[in-house]
């Protein structure tokens, strides 16, 4: 395997981490401050978003790669 590859893979890996992580914190805000902390909705759901999509992208990026080594 080559190393972009590897790197590739690392990226995806530490994104998909992120986004669980901050996917938790929107669960947490969810179930168990809500509705007193409302005023966090749109900043914890902003932060998941993007974290979401960081991983979204690195996972393209992946798989573009994995494409044109195969």
């Amino acid at each position: 395997m080559s190393e972009e590859l590897r790197k590739l893979e690392k990226e995806v890996k530490k994104t998909k981490r992120l986004a669980s992580e901050q996917a938790m914190e929107l669960h947490d805000l969810i179930e168990d401050r809500l509705p007193e902390a409302y005023g966090e909705l749109m900043g914890i759901a902003q932060a998941t978003y993007d974290a979401c999509k960081a991983w979204d992208e690195a996972n393209r990026k992946l798989i573009a790669a994995q494409s044109e080594a195969a």
